[in-house]
């Protein structure tokens, strides 16, 4: 890729960059060793695939010592935070831009380094999950230049091999575990910023469809074919025997003014979507904002009713209605609210909970009561 002086030099920048690295952040430098950084003149800047770190050592010559070192720690993190294979089937551009504004918001907060000259930054954002950053710019068509894409695939630009995503996985897993010991024997967990334990959060706590979250309310594990509802099989539904004769699932579908249409369709289809894949239910669906619209009685094939809101946010008095109708019922209850989670909360009803939350809403940590799970889209 380049001749043997250069790479001996641009080696010798590299090691130094890691040695200051060692001394501001145990953590980021035990993450570093388990890159193999290499010159290359294919890339413009530098890029990773997600294992190994290029970097073209022409570039390094127009970089302050404190961007250098900038620079090598962003492409670090891209790595070891997984965001190669995480991209999954998303656009690539787009995620990559995600991926900068989470890891820029990280490198900043470090004192003695620089982001890379021109990189991308939005404060708004960058202590969301690169997933939640995705969402928003959909959402709201933000616009950002960008002319670097850093994220390759394996095979990608002819940099390297391509890599098992489970090896990467399983690789930088490894990594953050040694990396996590090193900062605790050295007294040094403050030098890990509050944007990456959310990030390794992602990491360690796989996100999963709201639906499973559902479901685990819903039915018992079946031991073996018998435990599959028999008046489903014939369409072909293999699904799980309920405990009792039937669930009540009390939806509320946050149609306040911080609800954009694109989430309110979201919300939409997602209702759709568990009605379809479990007919047993019986759904009670109603809309809210201060106050509820409802309630609407669904089966698997119920068009949704037209939505109503716009107003401000209370989940009072959906609560207080479902409290007061389960009272009245025998059937066994559990409420799902697909909101963004800014508003009045209630006391804790004494049903299970659900709360199903847009990127960007409320932090997870701050729901008072019941199980949060984040709305992201599977790509």
């Amino acid at each position: 890729m380049v001749n043997s002086s250069v790479d001996a030099q641009f080696q010798r920048h590299i090691s130094s960059a890691i040695l200051k690295l060692q001394t501001r952040s145990p953590f980021f430098a035990t993450l570093a060793l388990f890159t193999r950084i290499r010159a290359s003149s294919i890339v413009d800047t530098a890029a990773t695939d997600g294992r190994d770190i290029f970097i073209n050592p022409e570039f390094t010559k127009t970089l302050s010592t404190p961007a250098l070192d900038g620079l090598l720690l962003h492409e670090v993190l891209h790595a070891a935070l997984l965001h190669v294979p995480r991209r999954r089937t998303r656009d690539r551009l787009l995620w990559n831009i995600a991926a900068d504004i989470v890891v820029n918001g990280m490198v900043a907060q470090q004192a003695g380094l620089e982001v890379p000259p021109g990189a991308i930054r939005d404060k708004s954002l960058e202590h969301l999950s690169v997933e939640e950053v995705y969402e928003l710019m959909q959402k709201e068509s933000r616009l950002y230049s960008c002319t670097l894409v850093d994220l390759v695939d394996g095979n990608g630009a002819n940099l390297g091999g391509e890599h098992n995503q489970a090896g990467l996985e399983a690789y930088w897993r490894d990594a953050m575990r040694q990396a996590i010991v090193v900062a605790h024997a050295t007294q040094s967990q403050g030098s890990i910023p509050a944007g990456f334990e959310r990030e390794f959060g992602n990491l360690t706590h796989p996100q999963l469809d709201w639906r499973s979250y559902l479901w685990r309310y819903l039915v018992r594990t079946p031991t073996d074919s018998s435990g599959f509802d028999r008046r489903f099989i014939g369409r072909k539904l293999y699904l799980e025997t309920l405990e009792g004769e039937s669930v009540k699932v009390y939806v509320a579908i946050d149609t306040s003014g911080s609800i954009s249409d694109r989430e309110l369709r979201l919300f939409l289809s997602e209702l759709g979507g568990i009605l379809r894949s479990y007919p047993h239910l019986d759904c009670e669906l109603y809309y809210a904002d201060a106050a509820i619209y409802g309630p609407y009685e669904l089966q698997s094939d119920s068009p949704p009713p037209k939505p109503l809101g716009g107003g401000s946010t209370s989940f009072v008095p959906f609560f207080e209605n479902v409290q007061r109708r389960h009272a009245m019922d025998d059937q066994t209850g559990v409420c799902v609210y697909l909101t963004d989670g800014y508003g009045e909360f209630p006391v804790a009803p004494e049903l299970p909970v659900l709360w199903v939350v847009t990127p960007g809403g409320l932090d997870l940590k701050e729901f008072p009561f019941g199980e949060t799970v984040r709305l992201l889209s599977i790509a």
